[in-house]
């Protein structure tokens, strides 16, 4: 412990351990602690499920009807990968893919008027389904034409649109969309929470819409990916990258105090010793003092044993109620997966709703969500501060993630990364050079 560390990382979220194996293969002497016994902090799959019952303090033990406790991997925060989204890039150029399998998704559903629809993911399906009448869908196509050849650096590409300047509400209007084909693109496409996107710059809501494509254009069925046995993978498959290039790992370390001088970080006490470091990273909860609380979220996981109803018993999907169906600010999102993916016992399902708080009964606002998973053998109800930093770095050294948020995939997780990073080493996150680093240090083998 009493040695001299470039980083120290405390909290082993997903956050914190791409951070620390960045930093790692960048040829950073890194220590990386967690007052947990176990890999994840925020973001760890829970297993065994005896585990989740003592974590949400429910009595006694799961029922024999639960099977196996080992069987399962219960996710803390529901997400998923977009295929063509920034974390995957991230797992492709550090090569964590070689400790992960992935499944795709097998379909993303948006409800509308108490039902759910299944959100078209081929041509074929877009013209049958009955999201919207046959004119609004040769509007809809000359839109995603529109967006798919939309390329900032080419002007001609633009049909007289300014990225930075015209609105999404401007470009909806151009191509005569309805409200119902407005709601649909914003957030099942372009996966909004809200409605204050429509006022903004349309650069933002064209990249997410092609994200949304391309991904989908990689597998088929929907954007997104999703890692067998748990997210929880995820944190452990960096750390192993940070383990290979020399970082150190303890868990179960409780952090008695991080040493300051002249206001900058100089160590972290634990146990007595003192570790000295030049950077510290963390999540929230060790810092109370450096952040402030800047909402909610509420996350239900449910465990039932069956599919969810008119999804054609596909065994893992994501489900949107976009705000103006049930008169709410933000999106209602549930995520299920199921024994497919290792997570949960045989003939087990876990879908877990989660949206941003905006009342003083987070249980009811997230009701619309649960009604399209009765019936539900046990849930697990948690409500979340989220909190963001107050304190950038610069002076003191220190650089802190946000909280997870609603949003269903880690494109906004990644976004910190890249911020954080930034302000650690006062230049820009570049996928190119991390590629040429790994050609360097893995050579041809990294084929």
């Amino acid at each position: 412990m009493n040695e001299e560390y470039d980083v120290i990382v405390l909290g082993t979220g997903l956050t914190e351990c791409i951070l620390s194996g960045i930093m790692s293969v960048k040829g950073k002497k890194v220590l990386h602690m967690d007052r947990n016994s176990y890999y994840g902090g925020e973001s760890a799959s829970i297993t065994p499920l005896e585990d989740l019952y003592k974590r949400f303090s429910l009595p006694g033990s799961p029922p024999e009807s639960m099977g196996k406790g080992r069987d399962w991997n219960v996710d803390l925060v529901p997400k998923f990968l977009m295929a063509n989204g920034q974390l995957v890039r991230m797992l492709l150029i550090t090569q964590v893919t070689r400790y992960l399998d992935f499944k795709v998704i097998e379909g993303s559903y948006v409800y509308k008027g108490g039902k759910i629809y299944k959100v078209p993911s081929t041509e074929t399906e877009a013209l049958a389904s009955s999201l919207m009448g046959l004119f609004e869908k040769r509007r809809f196509r000359k839109f995603l034409v529109f967006v798919a050849n939309f390329d900032e650096n080419d002007p001609k590409t633009m049909e007289g649109v300014d990225p930075k300047k015209t609105t999404m509400r401007a470009i909806f209007q151009k191509f005569s969309l309805g409200q119902e084909v407005i709601d649909f693109t914003g957030h099942s496409l372009a996966l909004y929470r809200t409605d204050e996107y429509l006022d903004l710059p349309c650069l933002d809501a064209i990249n997410r819409i092609k994200l949304y494509s391309e991904s989908l254009a990689r597998y088929g069925k929907s954007p997104y990916l999703y890692p067998l046995y748990g997210l929880g993978e995820l944190p452990q498959g960096f750390a192993r990258l940070s383990a290979i290039f020399g970082g150190t790992y303890m868990l179960n370390k409780s952090v008695e105090e991080i040493v300051m001088e002249n206001g900058k970080v100089v160590g972290v006490k634990s146990e007595g010793e003192i570790a000295k470091c030049k950077q510290l990273i963390c999540d929230p909860s060790y810092v109370m003092d450096r952040v402030k609380k800047v909402g909610q979220v509420i996350r239900v996981i449910c465990i039932m044993s069956h599919p969810i109803a008119n999804t054609g018993d596909i065994n893992s999907c994501q489900i949107i109620i976009p705000q103006n169906q049930v008169n709410r600010k933000h999106d209602i999102y549930v995520c299920m997966i199921s024994f497919a993916h290792n997570v949960a016992a045989s003939g087990k399902y876990i879908a877990i709703a989660s949206t941003t708080v905006e009342t003083n009964d987070p249980e009811k606002e997230i009701k619309p969500a649960l009604d399209l998973l009765e019936p539900i053998e046990q849930k697990f109800v948690s409500i979340s501060d989220l909190y963001e930093p107050t304190d950038v770095g610069t002076e003191s050294q220190i650089f802190i993630s946000r909280s997870y948020d609603a949003t269903t995939h880690f494109e906004t997780t990644c976004d910190d990364i890249k911020d954080i990073y930034k302000r650690m080493t006062g230049s820009d996150f570049d996928f190119a050079e991390m590629e040429r680093r790994k050609q360097d240090v893995f050579g041809d083998a990294a084929e």
